[in-house]
């Protein structure tokens, strides 16, 4: 009996948080699925609109208070005690350090992350429901932005797709 894995046709990503931290995982899963040939939606929803407003997509930061797997790179993994998180300033150096090391690595800002898998093919959403919550206006998203669906129209693009939740 043979075993075959069929590769996903098309894939579905949801992008809830508005970190730094929270956004790559879904820019970085979409831009890998259209380099592989598949289809591929980001669905912003909540804090992860910030990724698409304007004037926001490039100040994202990485959430220092309440963040257990927060690590110092150079020390090899040791944890930071949750308490200096909050102290001030702590985010701005972290945010710091990670763009540092995502600059090392060419992984681009997320502006031109975006504009890259817009014309790569992939599609960019935001939700409805959050954007009327928030009080935005389609001027206040950034130019990839193709629409803004319903939860439901979302649904219906995904047919057959594999959803993916970051």
């Amino acid at each position: 009996m043979s075993h075959t894995t069929e590769r996903p046709r098309k894939v579905s990503i949801i992008v809830s948080r508005g970190t730094l931290d929270g956004v790559y995982p879904g820019l970085i899963l979409a831009n890998g699925a259209r380099m592989e040939g598949i289809e591929a939606d980001l669905f912003f929803t909540f804090f992860g609109l910030y990724a698409v407003l304007k004037g926001f997509q490039d100040k994202l930061r990485i959430a220092t208070v309440g963040n257990p797997a927060l690590r110092v790179p150079h020390a090899k993994g040791f944890p930071l005690p949750t308490i200096l998180g909050a102290l001030p300033g702590m985010s701005a150096f972290a945010t710091a350090m990670m763009k540092k090391e995502m600059e090392k690595l060419d992984i681009p800002p997320v502006s031109e992350f975006l504009q890259m898998i817009h014309e790569a093919g992939g599609h960019i959403f935001a939700c409805k429901a959050t954007v009327e919550m928030f009080h935005l206006r389609p001027e206040d998203f950034c130019p990839e932005v193709e629409k803004v669906l319903t939860v439901g129209e979302f649904y219906e693009r995904s047919a057959g797709a594999q959803i993916i939740f970051t």
